[in-house]
């Protein structure tokens, strides 16, 4: 039976003439959709990102066990030789160091992360326009109607991204293929690392005969277990679920990820930067551990700075803060509470901030995070200000919250900045290992607070003063080649 070009076949029943003898079988098969390709939609994940770009940066440490995050005390990223040894995510740096002794730690360089994404974000859009950057190492990429201009299918424009990535910037990534993000996130994560997998429409029930329903895009731990109560373990399973059923038994999430599966586009491709946050979270883990009542507090509210910048730079206000401390041992406490009225202005948070962390602090206990998360976040328009408040004051502070962000435009992040927090200035913020040889490198022009776009390549050392311009007649004895 045929219907708004879905095909259910329940029950096939066919013979074959081979060597002059009858033979036949019975078939179960769904096909969702008769075209092949209605909708073409790339989805590219970075392999082991982090470490990766640290091999490309450093060919010496190629094929060698390798995790980032040695200034956080945990396992950020291990590379795919590490993963083998058992090495993941999460895990404490003391007991990755006793599975592997020859691990190569490195610290986190975010900076040259970041610029390695942006570089592969990129690529992509010379092959098309349409590129959600969805995370520092995944996007997705809408390749429909790019055949002809292109002069290729769409296995070959995929495969050609995957080349010219690996090519021009020595990194592998994963590439999926579908008619749907939920299929092309299904399908990048099938062969890793650097696999291709294409899901045409003809072949869904194939490729999700065999997934497990956890490992759908959008299924969690708590939808995997609802479903397994009902007998539900395959992501055919439930692809093939009535639709009158999902919706009585699932919430809009659910059902959406449901009708990806079966191949109907609910999620477009949204090529513009993401401006709609429900919260914005920063936190900051330290070493040594520390008790220090006001070294605590500075890292807390730089925390609070750095949350206000991203919320201003999108035009957004939290109506609620949340605030926490995270002890040496991983246990963590924390408390919230809500605004007057919607503020992304730490002079006028900062009071509020405090008698979190009065309630939180305890002298006894040492302290190794701290964290804040702005919460209900709403657009940053004027308001009516309540009989209480001084609303020339309130105009100044955001006045100067206008200043405060040009000049870090000019100069850096929290070149200006409340003076609670100007002890990690004196003492430090605390770290992990050593910094990043990006970090004690200046180029020419470059200021502690503000760097060029540009990573280094192949450092073998980090100078101890200022590359200069190849135009200084002052040289340099240093050797590092700047990509």
């Amino acid at each position: 039976m045929v219907l708004k070009n879905r095909l259910t076949i329940e029950r096939l029943f066919y013979y074959t003439e081979k060597k002059g003898k009858a033979s036949g079988f019975f078939m179960d098969e769904t096909i969702f959709t008769l075209r092949s390709w209605p909708r073409a939609i790339l989805h590219i994940d970075g392999d082991a990102f982090f470490t990766s770009c640290e091999e490309a940066i450093h060919p010496e440490f190629r094929g060698r066990p390798i995790i980032t995050g040695g200034e956080r005390g945990i396992v950020a990223c291990a590379s795919y030789a590490a993963k083998a040894l058992g090495i993941r995510r999460g895990v404490a740096l003391h007991e990755a160091r006793r599975i592997c002794p020859a691990l190569v730690v490195l610290p986190s360089d975010y900076e040259t992360y970041s610029l390695f994404s942006k570089r592969m974000f990129d690529i992509l859009r010379r092959f098309t326009p349409q590129v959600e950057e969805y995370s520092i190492d995944e996007a997705f990429a809408d390749l429909t109607g790019m055949r002809r201009p292109l002069r290729a299918s769409y296995e070959a424009i995929a495969m050609k991204i995957q080349e010219t990535i690996a090519r021009e910037m020595g990194i592998t990534v994963s590439a999926g293929l579908g008619i749907t993000k939920v299929l092309a996130k299904v399908a990048s994560k099938h062969r890793k690392p650097a696999g291709f997998t294409a899901i045409p429409g003809r072949s869904i029930a194939a490729y999700l005969k065999g997934l497990p329903v956890e490992k759908i895009w959008g299924i969690g731990p708590a939808t995997t277990d609802y479903l397994g109560k009902m007998g539900i373990f395959t992501a055919l399973e439930f692809a093939r679920l009535p639709e009158q059923r999902v919706r009585g038994l699932l919430t809009k999430p659910g059902v959406e990820t449901w009708q990806e599966l079966r191949g109907e586009s609910v999620y477009p491709v949204l090529p513009e930067a993401k401006s709609v946050y429900a919260s914005i979270g920063k936190t900051k883990t330290f070493a040594p551990p520390t008790s220090d009542r006001e070294y605590l507090f500075a890292h807390l509210l730089r925390n609070l700075e750095s949350a206000c910048i991203k919320a201003r730079r999108y035009d957004l206000a939290p109506r609620r803060i949340a605030a926490f401390l995270k002890k040496q041992d991983f246990d963590m406490d924390e408390a919230e509470a809500r605004f007057n009225r919607p503020s992304a202005h730490p002079l006028e948070l900062a009071g509020l901030l405090r008698g979190l962390f009065d309630r939180l602090f305890r002298p006894r206990d040492l302290y190794r995070a701290t964290g804040v998360v702005l919460l209900d976040l709403v657009q940053d328009t004027p308001v009516q200000y309540s009989l209480f408040e001084d609303p020339l004051k309130a105009e100044k502070v955001r006045g100067l919250y206008e200043a405060v962000d040009s000049m870090a435009g000019k100069y850096g992040k929290h070149t200006l900045h409340l003076g609670g927090s100007h002890p990690l200035d004196v003492r430090g913020k605390g770290r992990r290992g050593a910094p990043t040889i990006r970090e004690q490198t200046l180029l020419f022009g470059e200021t502690s607070r503000k760097h060029l776009g540009l990573p280094l390549f192949q450092a073998e050392s980090a100078p101890s003063r200022p590359l200069r311009h190849p135009t200084d007649p002052r040289k340099h004895a240093g050797k590092d080649a700047v990509g």
